[in-house]
């Protein structure tokens, strides 16, 4: 996958957010949008772009389960979780499907991002 692209109000603070709490790298800036690397090894860019009356992201009521567009894999799965609780991020509960833990956390502007490992 080469971008993902998520709504913000304002990409000058989302970005700072997604490098600070994430780790991401900033590849690129304008006033309309900020483009991050999520790793040096992934060519998979988030471009964060400002919306107008900006909404979280919210995916369609459904039987499955699912409430988020993204997951992230982590080297680390439960540091992950406890750095983004020390880091005040809202985070829901970890939960299991069989040998898969899970858990949602929000970004500045409310838009749900998974962890899976």
């Amino acid at each position: 996958m080469e971008g993902v692209f998520v709504p913000v109000n304002n990409p000058d603070v989302s970005a700072k957010w997604y490098e600070e709490v994430l780790g991401f790298t900033l590849v690129y800036q304008e006033e309309e949008a900020a483009v991050l690397r999520i790793s040096g090894e992934s060519q998979t860019v988030v471009c964060l772009v400002r919306t107008v009356n900006h909404q979280p992201m919210k995916f369609p009521e459904n039987d499955f389960g699912v409430g988020k567009y993204y997951n992230f894999i982590p080297e680390d799965f439960e540091k992950t979780y406890e750095r983004l609780v020390e880091k005040g991020v809202k985070v829901n509960q970890i939960d299991r499907e069989g040998n898969t833990r899970f858990f949602t956390f929000y970004d500045p502007d409310g838009n749900p991002l998974g962890v899976c490992g």
